[in-house]
């Protein structure tokens, strides 16, 4: 694909700049009526199947956490997704845009993730609601691993 292609795919579909790749499986945790449609369908056009849910019992390529402010402590749910994902994979953290309700202030994701064993690799803008954060687990930073 040209890199004009992979551009205009990213302008149609919000879930290509995510970094997903077809064959994935993600787990889908946190999922509520406020969660962004288009991105979890994006997620699944790229990946070419559903989204797994929370009672998946195998590991997976990535953890797809939908987070708010209410939903409790961030560095137990970041430590809870580690368990869930396969060595080297990535937990993709969404937290609703500043001025949203359960808004998550950067800094608080921040130390979550260093407290939880992760690092912030990369923030996007994940929809019109809400903002996203890739955490990788160290081993996975090095390698470059997506």
């Amino acid at each position: 694909m040209s890199a004009t292609a992979d551009h205009a795919e990213e302008r149609t579909n919000p879930a290509a700049k995510l970094g997903f790749e077809p064959g994935q499986v993600v787990q889908e945790i946190g999922f509520d009526d406020d969660v962004d449609q288009d991105l979890r369908e994006g997620i699944e056009t790229v990946i070419g199947q559903d989204l797994v849910d929370e009672d998946y019992d195998d590991v997976a390529d990535v953890v797809l956490l939908w987070f708010r402010d209410e939903d409790g402590d961030l560095t137990d749910a970041l430590v809870d997704a580690i368990g869930l994902i396969d060595e080297g994979g990535q937990v993709w953290l969404l937290t609703p845009k500043t001025g949203r309700d359960g808004y998550v202030e950067p800094s608080d994701i921040n130390e979550a993730a260093q407290t939880a064993g992760l690092s912030q690799t990369k923030s996007i803008n994940a929809g019109k609601d809400w903002s996203g954060s890739r955490l990788v687990t160290p081993k996975a930073a090095k390698t470059g691993k997506r």
